[in-house]
């Protein structure tokens, strides 16, 4: 599968706070071939997103000013929605129970990000 078409007509949530982040994230995503990038800055409106309408993938920023985006984690995975988490701290910035998931340090690549989403595709 080509890094181009990974994505290829996937509708993907993608919470980040941070505007240039959430921008990024989406052209990488778009490169990708994503068919939908939704945005959420905060967990409220992630869980609101996933209600409205259920994504492929999701992109996950662990720290949202401050607060944490494990309720999305933990609704993502109770709906058997895969994800990535995305942190500048690595695999130690995120809670012990959270350990196994996929994470892209930041600051990320196109090509980090194609190979962590293509691994998590898989599972």
């Amino acid at each position: 599968m080509s890094s181009t078409r990974l994505l290829e007509g996937l509708s993907i949530l993608v919470v980040e706070d941070e505007a240039i982040i959430s921008f990024l994230l989406e052209d990488i995503l778009n490169e990708l071939g994503a068919g939908e990038v939704r945005i959420a800055g905060n967990v409220a409106n992630a869980l609101a997103m996933i209600d409205s309408k259920r994504p492929d993938l999701a992109v996950l920023d662990v720290n949202l000013g401050g607060d944490r985006a494990y309720p999305v984690a933990g609704r993502l995975k109770a709906d058997g929605v895969p994800f990535v988490f995305t942190t500048g701290y690595g695999k130690s910035g995120l809670d012990t129970r959270w350990m196994a998931e996929t994470v892209v340090q930041k600051p990320f690549t196109v090509p980090m990000m194609a190979e962590a989403l293509r691994a998590r595709l898989r599972r």
